[in-house]
C-alpha cells in the first residue's frame, strides 16, 4: 500500500458533509485498504466557522473555499454545498488545479452538467456524482457502467423521499395535503421552505441527470415537463383508491418508440396497486430501469438524509481515489446519440378527469361528443348525483392512451361546455 495519503477537501460541513467527515475517519483503515492508499481531509470549506464540529480538527476549517480548493496538493473534491454558485465555479477551479470531482449537486449537474463534464474531460480528471439522483442507491453507476453494453428504453420511478412521504401519508391517514406536509416538516424530511420538492423541481433535476446517462444524451432541466403535488387532494386520493390505485410523484424518461427521440417528465400520477412502485412507503424511493437485454431491474432504499446520502458520496470517493493510483479516469459523459428532447404533448398518457356537471339528462352525450372530437377513446365513466339541492353531479371519466396535447384539450374543451361548472381534478394514469 502506499503510504503518502491522498487529500480530500470537503466542501459543506452540514448534514451530508459531517456525516462524509465522521465516516473518513472512523472507517479510515477500512478505505484505505478498499483504495490502496490512506486518504486524508486536508480541509474543510464552510460559511459559519464558529459552529461546533464534532470530530472534526477546528485547524481544518476555512471559510476560503476558493484557496482550499486551488491549494495543489489536494487530489479529490468533495463538493456537498449545492446551488449553482459558487459551486461551479469551485468544482471548474478544482479540475484545473489538479483535483477530482466528487459531487451530490443536483441542480447544478442539470443545468451545466455538459460543460462540468467538458472540463474534467480537458483536465484529465473524475467527475462522480452518484449521490445527485437517489441517495444511498446505486443508480448512476449502474446506469454508466454496468448497463453500457444494453440498451435503456426507459426510467420510472420514485426519486423524492419528501413527496413521498406526503402523498402517503394522505392515503394511508386520509390527510388533506397541508396536514401531511406539516407532519412532514414536523419529522423532518421536509425543509422550512419545501418549494423544491413539493413543486417537482428536486425531482426535474434528477430525471434530468437520469434521462442523460440512461439515453447518451443531454437533457436539461429546463426540458423536463414539471408539476407538483400541491394541487393533488385528499379526493384524487380517494378516487385513485376506488379505482385500485395510489398516488405518486413520478420522473419518467422514455425513449421513443422510434429511438429517434426522448422524453422527460415529473408529475403526479395514479398507479395501480399492483405496481410494485405502489407499495414504496413514506420517503423511501424506487426506480425501475427498463433495459432491451436486462428487462425491468427495480432500485429501492433511502434517497436522502445525511447517512444514505454520505454513503453515495463516499462510494464515489472510493472509485476516484483508485483511478487516481492508477493514472486513470472513470467514464465521461457520453452524449453520441445527440436525440432531441420532445415536448410533453407528444408523450402518449393517459388521464383520469374528475369534472362538476350538471345532473340532467344529456350531459353525458355531450361529455362523450367532446372526447371524439379529440380523438381521444373513454375507458371507463362513473358518474354520481350529489345527496344535496345543487343540481350538480360528479362525473370520473379514464381515457386510453392518447397524446398528451390531445388530451390537453380535450380538457379545455369541456371547461367551455355549458353543464360542465368545473374540472374538479386532472391526472394522469401511469404503470399499467
Amino acid at each position: 500500500m502506499r503510504t503518502r495519503p491522498l487529500k480530500v477537501a470537503l466542501l459543506g460541513c452540514g448534514v451530508v458533509g459531517s456525516e462524509v467527515a465522521r465516516i473518513m475517519t472512523t472507517h479510515a483503515d477500512d478505505l484505505a485498504a478498499r483504495i490502496g492508499a490512506p486518504v486524508e481531509l486536508a480541509g474543510v470549506a464552510v460559511r459559519r466557522p464558529s459552529k461546533v464540529r464534532e470530530g472534526i480538527d477546528p485547524a481544518l476549517i476555512t471559510t476560503d473555499a476558493t484557496a482550499l480548493v486551488k491549494r495543489g496538493d489536494i487530489d479529490v473534491v468533495i463538493e456537498v454545498i449545492g446551488g449553482i454558485e459558487p459551486a461551479r465555479t469551485l468544482i471548474t477551479s478544482a479540475f484545473e488545479h489538479g483535483a477530482s470531482v466528487v459531487s451530490a449537486n443536483k441542480a447544478l449537474l442539470a443545468e451545466d452538467g455538459t460543460a462540468l463534464h467538458a472540463a474534467a474531460e480537458e483536465h484529465g480528471r473524475d467527475l462522480y456524482y452518484e449521490a445527485a439522483v437517489a441517495g444511498a442507491i446505486p443508480l448512476v453507476r449502474p446506469l454508466r457502467e454496468s448497463l453500457a453494453g444494453d440498451k435503456v428504453n426507459r426510467v420510472l420511478g420514485i426519486v423524492n423521499g419528501t413527496t413521498n412521504f406526503i402523498l402517503d401519508k394522505m392515503d394511508t391517514s386520509g390527510a388533506g395535503y397541508s396536514e401531511a406536509l406539516d407532519e412532514a416538516t414536523a419529522l423532518g424530511y421536509a425543509e422550512a421552505d419545501p418549494t423544491a420538492d413539493v413543486e417537482g423541481f428536486d425531482a426535474a433535476a434528477k430525471a434530468a441527470i437520469l434521462a442523460g446517462i440512461a439515453f447518451h444524451t443531454r437533457v436539461k432541466i429546463g426540458e423536463v415537463h414539471r408539476e407538483g403535488i400541491t394541487e393533488v387532494t385528499a379526493a384524487d386520493i380517494a378516487s385513485a383508491r376506488r379505482m385500485g390505485c395510489t398516488v405518486k410523484l413520478l420522473a419518467i424518461c422514455e425513449r421513443a418508440a422510434d429511438g429517434q427521440s426522448v422524453t422527460a417528465r415529473v408529475h403526479p400520477a395514479m398507479i395501480p396497486l399492483s405496481h410494485p412502485l405502489a407499495s414504496v412507503r413514506e420517503a423511501y424511493n424506487a426506480v425501475f430501469v427498463e433495459a432491451e437485454a436486462a428487462g425491468q431491474l427495480m432500485f429501492y432504499g433511502p434517497g436522502a438524509g445525511g447517512s444514505p446520502t454520505a454513503s453515495a458520496v463516499l462510494g464515489d470517493l472510493v472509485a476516484v481515489c483508485r483511478n487516481k493510483l492508477n493514472g486513470a479516469t472513470g467514464p465521461g459523459e457520453s452524449a453520441y446519440t445527440r436525440l432531441p428532447v420532445s415536448p410533453m404533448g407528444e408523450v402518449v398518457t393517459r388521464y383520469h378527469i374528475s369534472l362538476d356537471v350538471a345532473d340532467k339528462p344529456g350531459v353525458l352525450a355531450q361529455v362523450a361528443t367532446v372526447f371524439a372530437e379529440q380523438g381521444v377513446s373513454i375507458d371507463t365513466v362513473r358518474q354520481q348525483g350529489r345527496q344535496d339541492a345543487s343540481g350538480e353531479a360528479s362525473l370520473v371519466v379514464v381515457t386510453h392512451r392518447a397524446p398528451d396535447s390531445a388530451l390537453s384539450a380535450t380538457v379545455e374543451a369541456l371547461r367551455k361546455l355549458d353543464t360542465v361548472r368545473g374540472v374538479a381534478s386532472i391526472m394522469r394514469v401511469e404503470g399499467e
